[in-house]
């Protein structure tokens, strides 16, 4: 038996370290339009990213002039000088080399004020800038989407708290407790009103799903009041929440609708995700497995839980 959970301990950590080298990390072009065509321009990329860098194929009437990339948190950040005979409005930007488990966004800011915000993927990775304004920044719709069922540590915590409620009743409140806890603190972090270390709040993030692994397992369950406990949690996922949409960027006079958008993506991501986990559990009572899932789910979120908080809490140390 102990060679047995010895070899299940392995096989999470060996998870643990291929699910953490793929967060959420979405590489970010912004364009700042100056005088005569020019456009000041960073190129974010992710240095955790599968494969070499990718690069951007501009406009043909435009001429760029580049930097040496440099380290700035989880991004390689580049500075590049963009010259160009008359407005980039109308024309495409391709992404060339972008990883399949990375998505590109796209900012441009107008000297008339007016913004385009788009996105560009392995599947679409050339992008048509608009004439006209753009109204809505969708594309933090779609980020939001993406860093949900991409972010496997709020995956995961989504999945364990589906373990310890019991009726429809139960998941109800603890689904709506948590969206509305993470909600609180998503807008207050981003607003600026409340703010905390990201490196902290990750490591904290982690000791949550370590705990619901306890309590997977345990004999007495928060059967009547599993809402409070994923309400105190949700509001610690909220700020990492808050740090990945920071580290993307955001537009300011956007501030709100990016926020909404990306909050309701979110949402999205947990109402495609929460059936599909359901649906596993049904099917593993249907076949007298119910009692080795509990046990297999315990195991897997205390072993990638404690992988990652070890992780975290070195990575702030050192």
């Amino acid at each position: 038996m102990t060679l047995i959970k010895n070899f299940i301990f392995s096989c999470l950590i060996f998870l643990s370290i291929n699910l953490s080298s793929h967060e959420f990390s979405p590489a970010h072009l912004i364009m700042n339009e100056k005088e005569d065509s020019n456009y000041e321009t960073t190129w974010m990329y992710p240095i955790r990213s599968i494969g070499e860098r990718a690069s951007l194929l501009f406009p043909e009437n435009c001429t760029a002039f580049s930097q040496i990339p440099y380290k700035q948190g989880k991004y390689s950040i580049e500075k590049i000088s963009l010259s160009c005979d008359s407005t980039i409005r109308g024309a495409e930007i391709k992404v060339v080399g972008l990883s399949v488990l990375n998505d590109a966004l796209v900012t441009i800011n107008f000297l008339d004020k007016k913004r385009f915000e788009g996105l560009m993927n392995l599947k679409n990775s050339t992008i048509k800038i608009p004439k006209n304004e753009q109204t809505f920044p969708t594309a933090y719709f779609v980020l939001g989407v993406e860093h949900l069922i991409g972010g496997p540590d709020h995956l995961l915590f989504v999945m364990g708290l589906l373990f310890i409620v019991f009726g429809w009743k139960n998941l109800l409140k603890t689904i709506t407790a948590f969206t509305l806890a993470h909600s609180i603190t998503l807008a207050l972090s981003v607003l600026g009103i409340v703010q905390l270390p990201s490196g902290s709040i990750e490591a904290l993030i982690a000791l949550t799903i370590i705990y619901l692994a306890f309590e997977i397992n345990s004999e007495d369950k928060l059967k009547k009041t599993p809402w409070l406990m994923a309400f105190g949690f949700g509001l610690l996922h909220g700020f990492g929440f808050a740090g990945a949409l920071s580290e993307i960027g955001i537009a300011n006079d956007q501030l709100l609708l990016s926020l909404l958008f990306f909050n309701i993506g979110i949402e999205i991501g947990q109402l495609i995700m929460i059936p599909i986990f359901l649906f596993g559990i049904y099917l593993l009572s249907k076949i007298k497995l119910e009692k080795g899932s509990y046990i297999a789910a315990s195991y897997l979120l205390g072993g990638i839980g404690s992988y990652w908080f070890i992780e975290r809490v070195i990575g702030i140390v050192t």
